[in-house]
């Protein structure tokens, strides 16, 4: 059954093609939902899929793309959300 994650990512992760990379990740596992900066240097996805399509996605956030430094993962549990695709949110 489909569930709604929050997922908060912290270190160097703007400015090293993070929400490009989770984007093309989030899509090649079937999820939906967006992703985006935050202002206090953080980014934050909301992702909607199935248990082991969130658990994969989460995983590669921790790691995130080459140049992304992470140092914590926060994720939390949603209302269900339903979304078109999976968008970077400028």
């Amino acid at each position: 059954m489909p569930k709604t994650v929050s997922i908060l990512i912290t270190g160097k992760v703007q400015g090293v093609f993070y929400r490009k990379s989770a984007r093309e990740k989030a899509l090649a596992a079937g999820l939906r939902g967006q992703v985006k900066n935050l202002p206090d240097g953080s980014v934050q996805a909301i992702a909607t899929g199935e248990p082991e399509q969130l658990a994969s996605f989460i995983t590669w956030c921790k790691q995130g793309p080459p140049r992304a430094i992470v140092s914590n993962v926060t994720v939390s549990d949603l209302e269900f959300q339903s979304f078109k695709n999976f968008e970077i949110v400028r």
